[in-house]
C-alpha cells in the first residue's frame, strides 16, 4: 500500500472487488472467443485437416484406431488398336495388418475411358463385377462388407477420375482387382499419343463447397516417405501404318518388335506412380494424306469410327488480326516445377505476338489481377510490362478459377471488328468445382475460343479437355520445362488460324446417330474423330467444311472400314459426354442428362457418374465379432510438386539441413480447404464462450451487489 492510502477510509465498493475479477474473466472469455471467430479468416487457402501419425498410418474412420496402410502394387497392360486403346489395369492390395481392412483407393484413368469390366481374385476365385444403378451396387456393396464377405466397388468420382474400395481383406491377404476400360488414341500435328494417368493430383476447393473423394486421399511427402505405390506398364502398339518413332517423354522405356507391331516397357520394369506415363508414335511419312475407318458389331447394331486427316492447303493470305488474354495460375498447387513452366510458356507466348495483336494478363490464386484495363497493343513497352510482371510471380494461396475464366472471357469490344479473340488459360487445373468453370465458360465464350494449357506432371486433363471443347479450342499439355517451347510453339501454330472450319459430317445411304454431334473446328496436323452408330454398312461418310476460304470434302464407304473391337463402347462414352456438355448448355436438365447416362451406362455395361461396377464374394470369410477398420492408401504427390508450398507450411529441418522427422511432415490427409467443414463449429465455440463469459460476468456482477448491499 502507498504512502498516502495509509488510514484512508476503504471505498464502499471495497466489497465489490470480486466484480471486477468477474469482469476480467468475462474480458479474457470473450476475447477467447472473438480469437477463435478469428482463426476463420484463413479460409480459402489449400489447409491440411489433422495428419494422421507415423509413417504410412492412418486414422481409422469414426474412431481413434489407427491401421498401417495397405500396400499396393498396380500393373498395367494397353493394346492399341489404331485409334483405341483397350486397357487392363491390376491392383494388389496385400493387408500387412493383423486386422480386417477396407481398402479404399483413389486412382485416375484417361479422359474419355469407359470402363466395362471388374473382376476380383481372391485365391483360386475369380469374382466377376455387375453394372447397376449407383445407389443399388452401393446397397449392394455395403451389404456384403457388413456380413463380413469379400466385395469389390468401383465408383466414377468424375469422368476422369474413379474410386476402387475392397471389403474384408483379411490379415496377412493378397486380393487382386482387375478392370478393364476402352478410350480413343489422341492425335496432334501428325503424332499420336496416349496418356496413362498414374497420380491423382490434390484438388482445392472452395470454401463451403463439400469435399471430394481425392481431396481428403493422405499424401506422402516424398522428401521424407520416399515415392509409394509401385507400376509396371506394357504396351502392345499396333498403329495401323508403318511406324516411325516410338518415344516417352515422361518414362525411360524399351521398345521391342513383335508380330504387327510394337511392344514397349518400362526401362526399369517398375517406377512409383507419381506421374502420369505417356507415349507417343509417328507414321513414316506418306505422301497423301492418311484416313482411317474401324467398324465393329455387337448386340445386332453396327458402329464405325473414323478418322480424317484432311490436307494442309498454303494459307491464302496473312493471319488475321488477334487479341490474346493469357490467364496464369499461381496459387499453390503450381509451387516448384509447375510454376516455372507456365512462367516459361508465358512468357513465350508473349515473345510470339505479331505486330497488329493486343493482349491482356490475367493472374489469380484465391485473389485475382487484370493486368492491364483492356486488351493493349503488343509494343515494346506494354511487352515489357507483361514480362516483368509475370518473372515476379510466385505460388500461393488457393485456386478460383472461375473468376479468373470470367475475366477473361469479358469483351471490351462493341462489335466484331474482323480480330480473332483468344484465351490462353494455364492451369494444373487441381479443383474439385469443374462444373462452376465450364458454366463460366458457358456463359462468357461469347466469340473467344479457350486453349486450355495443363500444366505438370499431372495435369486435371477432364477440366482441361472439357474446358476447351465448351471453349471451341483445344488443350496442349506441358509435362517438363525441357518441353515448353516445343509445346508452346506447336499451340501458336493452331493459334495463328484454324485449318479447317463449319465442320459437318453427314452419313448417307443409312440411318445414324453420331458423337460428337457438333464437331469443333480442325487445327493443323489433328485429325476429325467420329463414332457413330449406324443401321447398316450400305452407307457413305462425308466430312465437308471450308480450309482457307475454300470448300473440302472427303467421302469414306463404310465397306471399306477394318474389323475394330470397343468402338461401341466409345461411342457411348462419347454420348454420355454429349449429354454432360448439353446439361453444361442448359440444353437439358439435370434428371434428362442423368436419365441419358443411366441407360447408356447400363446398355454398353459402363462407370458413369449413374452406375457402378460391384462385385461379391458368396463366401463370408470374416468372423462377425471381428472390426473392419478403413484403410484410404495414401497417394503420391505428383512429380515436380513443392510438398511444403501445397500445404503452406515450412519444413521443419534442423540447422545442418536433416530431413524433417516429425511424422505431420511425412504424411498429410488432404481436406481442402480444412475450414470448409470445421468453420461452423469454430463459430459455435466462439459464440458459446462467449455465452459463457457473459453469463459469469452477469452472475459476479450480481453477487458482488448482493454483498455490497450487505
Amino acid at each position: 500500500m502507498s504512502a498516502q492510502d495509509v488510514g484512508a477510509p476503504k471505498p464502499r465498493v471495497a466489497s465489490g472487488a470480486r466484480p471486477a475479477r468477474w469482469f476480467l474473466i468475462l474480458c479474457e472469455a470473450f476475447a477467447l472467443g472473438l480469437l477463435l471467430l478469428l482463426a476463420l479468416a484463413g479460409t480459402g487457402r489449400a489447409e491440411v485437416s489433422e495428419p494422421a501419425s507415423g509413417g504410412l498410418i492412418m486414422r481409422a474412420k469414426g474412431g481413434d484406431q489407427v491401421v498401417e496402410a495397405v500396400r499396393l502394387g498396380t500393373d498395367i497392360d494397353m493394346t492399341v488398336s489404331g485409334l483405341t486403346v483397350r486397357g487392363r489395369v491390376t491392383q494388389a492390395f496385400r493387408n500387412d495388418t493383423g486386422r480386417w481392412v477396407e481398402a479404399v483407393y483413389v486412382y485416375p484413368l484417361p479422359q474419355d475411358g469407359a470402363v466395362d469390366t471388374l473382376k476380383m481374385v481372391v485365391g483360386k476365385k475369380v469374382i466377376v463385377g455387375e453394372i447397376k444403378k449407383r445407389a443399388e451396387a452401393q446397397a449392394i456393396y455395403d451389404a456384403a462388407k457388413a456380413q463380413g464377405k469379400k466385395a469389390a466397388l468401383v465408383e466414377q468420382n468424375r469422368p476422369n477420375m474413379f474410386t476402387n474400395a475392397v471389403a474384408n481383406v483379411a490379415p496377412g491377404e493378397t486380393v487382386l482387382v482387375q478392370i478393364e476400360y476402352q478410350a480413343p488414341i489422341a492425335v496432334s500435328a501428325g503424332e499420336y499419343s496416349l496418356r496413362m494417368p498414374l497420380v491423382v493430383a490434390p484438388r482445392y476447393v472452395s470454401p463451403g463447397t463439400a469435399a471430394t473423394p481425392e481431396s481428403r486421399a493422405p499424401i506422402v511427402d516424398p522428401k521424407v516417405a520416399g515415392a509409394i505405390n509401385p507400376v509396371t506398364v506394357t504396351v502392345h502398339l499396333r498403329a495401323g501404318f508403318p511406324l516411325g518413332q516410338v518415344a516417352s517423354a515422361t518414362h525411360a522405356v524399351d521398345v521391342r518388335d513383335e508380330k504387327g507391331g510394337k511392344t514397349i516397357t518400362l526401362s526399369k520394369g517398375q517406377t512409383p506412380a507419381d506421374r502420369d506415363f505417356v507415349l507417343t508414335w509417328k507414321p513414316v511419312p506418306l505422301a497423301a494424306p492418311s484416313v482411317a475407318l474401324f467398324r465393329e458389331k455387337t448386340a445386332g447394331a453396327h458402329y464405325v469410327l473414323a478418322q480424317v486427316t484432311p490436307p494442309i492447303a498454303a494459307r491464302a493470305g496473312p493471319p488475321p488480326a488477334r487479341d490474346i488474354i493469357f490467364v496464369i495460375d499461381n496459387s499453390g498447387s503450381m509451387g516448384g516445377e509447375s510454376m516455372r513452366q507456365a512462367k516459361a510458356g508465358l512468357l513465350y507466348g508473349l515473345s510470339n505476338l505479331k505486330s497488329g495483336d493486343r493482349f491482356n494478363v490475367v493472374r489469380f490464386d484465391d485473389t485475382l489481377t487484370v493486368l492491364f484495363e483492356g486488351a493493349v497493343a503488343a509494343d515494346a513497352a506494354n511487352l515489357g510490362r507483361a514480362r516483368k510482371f509475370v518473372s515476379a510471380l510466385e505460388a500461393t494461396g488457393g485456386t478460383e478459377m472461375v473468376p479468373a475464366m470470367a475475366a477473361a472471357l469479358r469483351d471490351e469490344s462493341e462489335r466484331d471488328d474482323g480480330r480473332v479473340r483468344q484465351v490462353v488459360f494455364m492451369t494444373d487445373g487441381a479443383i474439385g468445382d469443374e462444373q462452376g468453370l465450364f458454366d463460366a465458360i458457358t456463359a462468357g465464350r461469347g466469340r473467344s475460343k479457350v486453349f486450355m494449357v495443363g500444366i505438370g506432371s499431372a495435369p486435371n486433363s477432364h477440366l482441361m479437355s472439357r474446358a476447351a471443347e465448351l471453349g471451341r479450342g483445344t488443350f496442349t499439355h506441358i509435362g517438363s520445362t525441357d518441353g515448353v517451347e516445343e509445346a508452346m510453339r506447336a499451340l501458336f501454330d493452331k493459334l495463328e488460324s484454324p485449318v479447317a472450319t463449319n465442320l459437318v459430317a453427314r452419313f448417307e445411304g443409312t440411318t445414324s446417330d453420331a458423337a460428337p454431334a457438333v464437331l469443333p473446328d480442325l487445327y493443323r496436323g489433328e485429325p476429325v474423330t467420329l463414332a457413330a452408330r449406324v443401321e447398316d454398312l450400305d452407307g457413305v461418310l462425308t466430312i465437308s467444311g471450308v480450309i482457307d476460304g475454300r470448300p473440302w470434302q472427303t467421302r469414306i464407304r463404310l465397306r471399306d472400314a477394318q474389323a475394330g473391337k470397343g468402338i461401341s463402347k466409345l461411342w457411348a462414352r462419347r454420348k454420355i459426354t454429349d449429354a454432360e456438355v448439353a446439361r453444361s448448355l442448359a440444353q437439358i436438365t439435370e434428371d434428362e442428362a442423368d436419365a441419358r447416362v443411366l441407360k447408356l451406362g447400363l446398355d454398353h455395361g459402363l462407370v458413369t457418374s449413374q452406375t457402378s461396377l460391384v462385385a461379391v464374394d458368396k463366401s463370408p470369410p470374416r468372423p462377425a465379432d471381428a472390426p473392419l477398420l478403413r484403410s484410404d492408401l495414401p497417394l503420391n504427390l505428383p512429380a515436380g510438386w513443392d510438398f511444403d508450398a501445397l500445404f503452406n507450411r515450412k519444413a521443419a529441418a534442423s540447422g545442418n539441413g536433416d530431413a524433417p522427422t516429425d511424422p505431420e511432415q511425412q504424411i498429410a490427409q488432404l481436406d481442402l480447404p480444412q475450414t470448409a467443414t470445421e468453420a461452423p463449429m469454430l463459430i459455435l465455440t466462439g459464440l458459446g464462450l462467449m455465452s459463457l463469459a457473459l453469463a459469469l460476468g452477469a452472475g459476479g456482477w450480481v453477487l458482488g451487489r448482493r454483498r455490497n448491499a450487505a
